[in-house]
């Protein structure tokens, strides 16, 4: 029913965007705003406890349930900066409001890029004071390369549906490549739709679908300062029936889950996207901890990398998870080959196994064979260019 489009997150009705260069970053595209006549708007966020003054102000100004406009700066995270970084958050929203025309607490606000770094003021005093007058439908991809950091490339989706002769549209955009390691939201991610939605009921959806999708992957295990998603509606069509809300629930889903993998194919240095499904475990519980310690084990995302079929290393980490396991019980499988049988190796040759090691996307399922459970995690391998990124990340 919803089908893949284009027109960037202003594409669903009563929402505008833009990017500019304020200078937070050298040449590059370093400022979004988006805004909406009244967006309902819900949200979750980072649990670090050194959680960003943006995430702070914003999980204030979102309180409500409604706002008119977010502003996103790049090249600076806004993070440990103490008093002064909650002052300049808050200046940062009052700007945006006097240009708008609006309140200071109908602006989010939401920053990415170094920590411990003072933000900028004059470069957001003139980026905003520009950015204002650029507001327009076409807006989205500019906005989308405004708040990338060490991203390779805008990550942007759009879809849409007809019901009842009337289009609904969901629109998203999302900055994440690394310390990808989410804990109720992820990196930054924002989405808008024209389907009218209750904040409450929003903010079910995204923190379900959230748990599904972004909280599902990772790159490095690093939980960062800033993680951020909100979901903005602009209430601007008619609200289809109640009974169809599963139809918004599958198409929110679909956008987020496109933006989730998007990240992780764009994971920093990474050359393979590792899809780790553990099925028939006791608990979701267990095949979380299952899933998540495979893919967060350097050993095991570093022999993927080095297209090394060793399979013991994911043994190692099944073991150390906390998940209930019995290993004369377990199987291992990469895509359609099973590697180990019962806790022991099935003689698969490296030869067989090479087209799979040399692929850009892996599937590795392991079968606990003791219940019904089944949950799957998205990761990366880890190359010489994560070393490499990091190392330089400042310079």
């Amino acid at each position: 029913m919803w089908k893949m489009t284009s027109g960037g997150i202003a594409k669903p009705q009563g929402f505008l965007a833009a990017g500019t260069h304020a200078g937070f970053k050298k040449t590059k595209l370093d400022l979004a705003l988006i805004t909406c006549e009244e967006a309902t708007v819900a949200g979750v966020f980072t649990q670090n406890a050194f959680a960003a003054s943006p995430v702070k102000l914003t999980k204030k100004h979102i309180a409500s349930g409604k706002i008119k406009a977010l502003i996103v700066n790049s090249g600076n995270a806004n993070a440990c900066n103490g008093q002064l970084g909650d002052q300049d958050a808050l200046r940062t929203a009052e700007l945006v409001a006097h240009k708008l025309g609006i309140n200071p607490d109908e602006v989010a606000v939401s920053s990415t890029g170094v920590i411990g770094v003072p933000l900028n003021m004059w470069a957001m005093a003139f980026g905003i004071e520009d950015i204002a007058v650029k507001l327009s439908k076409e807006g989205g991809r500019d906005a989308a390369s405004a708040i990338m950091t060490t991203d390779t490339y805008p990550k942007e989706v759009t879809i849409e549906c007809n019901l009842d002769g009337i289009t609904y549209t969901i629109s998203g955009i999302a900055k994440g490549s690394g310390m990808i390691h989410p804990n109720m939201a992820t990196m930054l991610a924002f989405i808008t739709t024209d389907w009218p939605l209750e904040r409450d009921l929003l903010q079910t959806i995204l923190k379900e679908i959230a748990d599904e999708t972004f909280n599902a992957i990772s790159v490095d295990g690093d939980t960062s300062t800033n993680d951020m998603c909100l979901v903005l509606s602009s209430n601007e069509l008619p609200s289809p029936s109640k009974n169809k809300i599963e139809i918004f629930k599958t198409g929110l889903k679909k956008v987020m889950s496109t933006l989730a993998k998007a990240i992780v194919l764009d994971g920093e240095g990474a050359t393979k996207l590792l899809k780790i499904t553990v099925k028939n475990a006791l608990s979701i519980q267990d095949a979380k901890f299952a899933a998540k310690a495979i893919g967060h084990s350097p050993l095991v995302k570093t022999a993927f990398f080095g297209e090394d079929a060793n399979w013991g290393r994911i043994i190692c980490a099944l073991g150390y998870s906390g998940c209930t396991v019995e290993p004369n019980k377990t199987d291992l499988y990469f895509e359609k080959f099973q590697v180990v049988k019962g806790g022991r190796g099935t003689g698969v040759s490296d030869l067989e196994l090479m087209p799979i090691l040399k692929s850009r996307e892996i599937e590795i399922v392991v079968d606990l064979n003791l219940g019904s459970k089944e949950y799957t995690f998205q990761t990366t391998d880890f190359s010489y260019d994560y070393v490499k990124i990091n190392g330089n990340y400042r310079s």
